[in-house]
């Protein structure tokens, strides 16, 4: 919590890659935090996914359309090594060719996504190397130099990676039906998927510690009015 708070308050300043790399730094520090070895030494084995397909994301290009759609729901899209390559990939598509004026990312299903996937969390015990990964490998990175390009629709979940990740649209739409939660402090751990650089700025550092810290779900009623979400759509 102490992390997270002063991470969020030193990084209100800075540019999107500026504080994301500081977010890694942080989320760096946490993973070998006491909290999150315990939650590890608790949770030895977490449950595995489902057989994942083996497209975990749909790319469609109409004229100068780019439409992305996360693609697992019977795991409930929840971002794992194949589905974020896949995603990183696209995005890179995306910045390599300035013919797409618009870009747009959706999920299949139920839900929008339910976030990292909880099975890989801890697999690299190197923070160093995490962090190398992340500065490589993290979909956050090309969604802020996309964001003026980006429009994201959630219906249903929006969790960890889901709600930080939906945070970097222009133009965030969503169903009555959406709710937004940040869970990672059950896990001794911070946002980590761009969260801490996305949501202060729809929603500010205040309101971004308050997701983080109460781990409480908010209604597309409450994004709404908090700026989090732009529209809600039937």
């Amino acid at each position: 919590s102490m992390i997270l708070a002063q991470h969020l308050r030193a990084s209100e300043g800075q540019t999107h890659e500026d504080a994301l790399t500081a977010e890694s730094f942080a989320y760096a520090t946490v993973q070998k935090g006491p909290e999150f070895l315990a939650w590890r030494k608790n949770h030895p084995e977490q449950p595995k996914p489902k057989q994942t397909p083996e497209n975990p994301l749909t790319i469609d290009i109409d004229d100068r359309h780019l439409q992305l759609t996360l693609n697992d729901p019977d795991n409930l899209n929840a971002i794992g090594v194949p589905m974020r390559d896949a995603l990183c990939e696209a995005l890179d598509l995306a910045l390599a060719d300035i013919q797409f004026s618009r870009i747009t990312l959706q999920g299949a299903g139920r839900c929008f996504s339910t976030g990292g996937e909880v099975s890989e969390f801890g697999d690299i015990s190197d923070p160093a190397t995490a962090h190398w990964v992340r500065s490589l490998r993290l979909p956050a990175w090309r969604l802020a130099r996309l964001r003026d390009r980006l429009h994201i629709h959630v219906d249903g979940a929006a969790v960890g990676a889901g709600t930080e990740i939906a945070a970097f649209a222009h133009k965030l739409t969503a169903t009555e039906a959406a709710w937004f939660q940040l869970p990672e402090l059950k896990y001794g751990l911070i946002p980590g998927a761009g969260g801490t650089a996305s949501l202060p700025r729809r929603i500010g550092r205040q309101r971004t510690a308050y997701m983080a810290l109460s781990m409480q779900r908010i209604n597309a009623q409450t994004a709404l009015e908090w700026g989090l979400i732009d529209e809600i759509l039937s």
